[in-house]
């Protein structure tokens, strides 16, 4: 019972104050998130009209700032359309699952709290002991896989229950692509639990918050491997075959109109802001870093927010860029990169950080270990790749024989 009260410091003493907390939480986390989608929609917009060395909207409001504000007035009062061959009530819920899932993976990411001081990201609201995140389950990484694999469901009913071919076409695209990019997503982040030993994100923190970063204790590598999975997981170019306007006539909600598409709009940037910070969490501090000293409200409360903030910043910069300058993969490519590269780059270096965690742990000598590990996996990559290019090979030249 004790193991399950440590989940949060709040529950030791729950009574009806700890229960206003917990409400307050959720209200701050649910209107930040929200006005955070906002402002990341106009933020894109504007940040991809300065790399095109365009004006991108500046007429709504000062510097275009109510742009996202007016386009989902415009959506809200459009007509909202359902399909004659639909499924009515799989067609009206597709979107809301498809923007459940990013609501709860931000309620696990820790968003600020000194872990400078020892006190492990604690922080006192209104007489209790809790952390600056919405809820901390010592299971928080496994609910943050599930959630991105759920995500998935939202994609392939919105496209199946509109009963046409184009947006069936989007959702099935959809889930090879979310199936094939969520394995690597799931063996890169193996090497970070390895490293932080705890499925807990704030326990990751914690193991980080001595600027052991996993971007660095992992060899980067890991963090890379994430990176472009979860850019493949977001449907963010240039892997946006999902939508592939000039294909598939917009996708899988191609009969979506009004607040209904907006949802799907909405879930869109919104899974955004969660991924990175997911990804700050995961590989980044999160919310630690220097506190000069601080203590009280500004360490507790100012500053690992504001680390937080510019580190998913730097990563939000990161997606546009990759949507402004990078072109669209083929569909072949897309599969290549995940099942050839990315899978077996992600199993091979948790194998080499294993081995080099076993060594350091028996007292081995792990610098003469690790390079013949990794010599193996070369070689095996290579064996691999080559029975993959030969059983390629066979049935191209098969299909010119025929």
């Amino acid at each position: 019972m004790s193991a399950l009260l440590a989940v949060d410091p709040m529950l030791v003493d729950l009574d009806v104050t700890a229960v206003v907390v917990v409400l307050l939480k959720v209200v701050i986390a649910f209107v930040g998130l929200m006005v955070s989608v906002m402002a990341m929609i106009w933020f894109e917009r504007k940040l991809h009209a300065d790399f095109s060395n365009r004006v991108g909207p500046n007429i709504a409001g000062p510097f275009g700032i109510l742009q996202t504000l007016a386009d989902g007035i415009k959506s809200f009062f459009k007509e909202d359309l359902l399909p004659a061959n639909a499924d009515p009530f799989v067609f009206r819920l597709a979107p809301y699952l498809s923007l459940i899932p990013a609501f709860v993976v931000f309620a696990v990411i820790p968003l600020g709290g000194n872990f400078d001081d020892g006190n492990n990201g604690v922080v006192r609201i209104l007489g209790h002991d809790t952390f600056l995140q919405l809820a901390d389950p010592q299971i928080g990484i496994l609910l943050v896989l599930a959630m991105s694999s759920m995500a998935v469901y939202g994609i392939m009913l919105a496209g199946w229950s509109s009963g046409s071919k184009y947006p069936l076409l989007g959702s099935v695209r959809a889930t090879a692509q979310m199936v094939s990019y969520e394995a690597a997503l799931g063996l890169s982040l193996l090497s970070v639990l390895l490293r932080s030993e705890s499925l807990s994100t704030n326990a990751i923190v914690i193991s980080q918050s001595t600027w052991q970063w996993n971007l660095w204790m992992t060899g980067v590598v890991p963090f890379v491997i994430f990176v472009i999975a979860a850019t493949a997981e977001l449907n963010r170019p240039p892997f946006d075959l999902v939508e592939a306007e000039q294909e598939l006539v917009g996708g899988f909600h191609t009969e979506y109109s009004g607040v209904r598409f907006a949802l799907f709009y909405l879930s869109e940037f919104m899974n955004v802001i969660t991924m990175s910070g997911v990804i700050v969490t995961l590989f980044l501090g999160g919310p630690s870093g220097p506190m000069f000293g601080l203590t009280g409200f500004l360490a507790d409360y100012v500053l690992g927010f504001t680390y937080f903030f510019v580190k998913v910043l730097a990563l939000l910069v990161m997606f546009v860029l990759f949507r402004t300058t990078l072109p669209r993969l083929r569909y072949d490519q897309l599969m290549d990169l995940g099942w050839k590269v990315l899978i077996p780059l992600a199993l091979g270096w948790f194998v080499l950080l294993a081995v080099i965690r076993v060594a350091v742990d028996q007292g081995w000598k792990w610098y003469a270990i690790a390079p013949a590990t990794a010599g193996g996996l070369a070689v095996a990559t290579l064996l691999l790749w080559k029975s993959v290019r030969t059983a390629a090979d066979r049935r191209e030249s098969e299909g010119v024989m025929r």
